[in-house]
Order: C-alpha cells, then structure tokens, then sequence
C-alpha cells in the first residue's frame, strides 16, 4: 500500500472526540442574504474549522438551488485554499456524469498544485439537482447513461490524473494539466459518495475510501457500511476500509435556540420535496408556517435525524451515531439560515470536544 496516500485519507481524533470531526459546507443562503455573505460564511467557518483541529471541510456540488450557493465546488475551494493553510479541503461531491472526466481531472490537478497534499476529490453519480437541470447541464436527456456509465467515467477520471492511459487508446497523448506530464506530483485521493449500496460496494471492490450520506438517507447507513466493509478489497490507496459519514447537527447555547435554528432547515426541505425550492427561511417564518399533517410527518421524520440541542447534547448524540455506526470518521453540517448560528454551533461542538483553541 501507498503508505503517504493512505495517510492523507485517514484523519486523527482530536480532543475527546470519538473519531475525526471534518465539516460538510452546502454555502447556505438564508432569506434576506446574499450568496457573497454564504462565501463569506464559508470562508469563516474554514478558517475556523482550521484553528480548532477539525480534519477536511468539503463542499457539495448542487444545482438550481435558491438557498445553496455551491454549484461550482472547484471555484470554492480554490478561495478556501487561500483562505486556510493546513485544513484539508475536498468535494463531497462533484457529481461525475455531469462532467466531462477530463474537466475534473484538470480542475482538481490545478487545485492540487495550489494547495499540494490538501486536496480530495468526492464523486458522486447523481445530477445534484432535478432532472431538467441535469439535462440543461449535461445537453442530453438520457440521464441514467450518466449514472450506468459511473464506473467508465471513474476509470476514465483515475487514468487521466496518473496520466496513464496505454498505448494504443485514443487518449494516449493527452494530458490532464497541472498533473504528471509537468513532473513528480501529487494527486488528489477519490473518494466515492452515495447514499445507497451502489456506491459503498464499488468503493469497496476498488479499495477506495467511502462516504456516505447519513443526514439525508439515514436508514440506509449501516446496511451500506457493512455492505462496504465486506465488499473490500486492499488496494494501493488503503489496506483496510475508511468510511465517514455526512451528519446533520446543529448545537446553540441553549436547547430551545437549536430548535429554531434547525427548523429553517426542515421546511426548507420541505419545499425542496415539493417542488418550491427557494431561500433557507428565517427562524421566524419557520415556527409561523402552518405545516400541514403530512408535511408536519416529514419535518417530524426529517429533525429525528438532525442532532440538536446544546454542545452537550450534540456531544452525547455524535458519540452514540459514532458507535452506532462504527463510521471512521464524522463530517458534520449545520443547516441554519445565518451564518452566525452556524459558525457558532462548529464552536460549540470543539468546545464540547476539548478540540485545539
């Protein structure tokens, strides 16, 4: 096994905390901001994330979207990279099939360069958004080739960053630049994101590392986790599996505030399922919405998932989905509509956690 690359995948528990705490960053928009003050949330909770110990902070790639601003996540961390100097900082994810690989491959080698051993690259094989977006972006309306042809595309994707294509195939003399062909370099880790088991067992027969996305697919994580771990298979990345797993928690100086703060982000989904998507509303129009009997079951269903409360109670229920799921790792996302409640609840959660101050 590649021992430095594996090293570059596996995080360190800070403090008292379980496993590795990293951050997961959607660069919300709350209703009566600005997608330049989402950058500039962004922004402060990298270089907090930095100075407190958590390990990666990845941004996702979403289209069409009102209230997230992440719909070019190379653009983004090229400005967290100048922003931060030692934080690691990746995609969770771009989404592969609405890409060209060798796009991804230049953007991600160009990234690398800017911030050498900081970079991960988190694929995904969904659109990120609905289907007449993913049309609209990838200039076809066959949007399951996309995803059938997922491990053509990652193939693809891994030759070009080796640049390693052999002899004979059509893409034998081109080159993915910044990357191999200019020297001795580095590249970026791939990381497979899902939230079933298509994913989790292709990251396992490849020996890649894992993540999955529990904040939205939550009764799917263990049987996906164990499907991974028994689909593995040692390879030059990793000789053992790394899973982590994407959670929603959100803590506030007092339970009741947390309350609050999350329900913003529940009704936002509930219009994003019910095809009204817009700007994460504020805390006040969330408590005032009257949600009907079966919107009320979703937001009951959907804030069972969320982890909130106090830094203690958040402590308490991260620690429990640690062991619950024997993930190796936590990202954590707090949906809020400013950004001051969420840069407050990552400081809480280190506060909780004896991380670095």
């Amino acid at each position: 096994m590649d021992k430095n690359r594996g090293d570059d995948i596996r995080g360190r528990a800070e403090g008292t905390a379980p496993v590795p705490l990293s951050v997961l960053d959607l660069v919300s928009v709350g209703q009566g901001r600005t997608a330049t003050q989402a950058l500039r949330t962004s922004v402060d909770i990298a270089t907090l994330a930095e100075r407190r110990g958590f390990h990666r902070l990845w941004v996702a790639e979403h289209h069409s979207m009102p209230g997230v601003a992440s719909s070019s996540p190379a653009v983004i961390l090229a400005h967290l990279a100048a922003h931060t100097e030692r934080l690691r900082l990746g995609s969770g994810g771009v989404m592969l099939p609405n890409h060209a690989p060798l796009v991804i491959a230049e953007q991600f080698g160009t990234l690398e360069a800017m911030a050498p051993g900081r970079i991960d690259l988190g694929l995904g094989r969904a659109p990120g958004t609905d289907g007449a977006t993913a049309a609209a972006l990838r200039r076809t309306d066959r949007l399951n080739e996309g995803a059938d042809d997922f491990p053509q595309q990652l193939a693809e994707l891994t030759r070009f960053l080796d640049d390693d294509f052999p002899d004979g195939h059509p893409y034998a003399r081109i080159h993915a630049v910044p990357g191999p062909v200019q020297g001795p370099t580095g590249r970026p880790p791939i990381w497979l994101l899902g939230s079933s088991g298509f994913s989790a067992r292709l990251a396992g027969v490849l020996g890649l590392p894992f993540a999955f996305a529990h904040h939205f697919s939550a009764q799917n994580t263990i049987p996906a986790l164990d499907l991974y771990r028994e689909s593995f298979k040692p390879s030059a990345v990793l000789d053992a599996p790394y899973a982590l797993i994407g959670v929603s928690a959100l803590a506030a100086d007092e339970e009741r505030e947390a309350r609050r703060q999350v329900l913003t982000g529940a009704l936002s989904m509930v219009r994003l399922r019910t095809g009204r998507p817009g700007l994460i509303p504020t805390p006040e129009e969330a408590e005032a919405y009257a949600f009907t009997p079966m919107e009320r079951e979703f937001v009951d269903s959907w804030l069972g998932n969320v982890i909130h409360g106090t830094a203690d109670e958040v402590r308490s229920g991260l620690d429990d989905l640690a062991k619950r799921t024997g993930a190796d790792e936590l990202m954590i996302t707090a949906n809020a509509h400013g950004g001051g409640a969420r840069v407050r609840s990552y400081e809480l959660i280190a506060d909780a956690y004896g991380l670095r101050g």
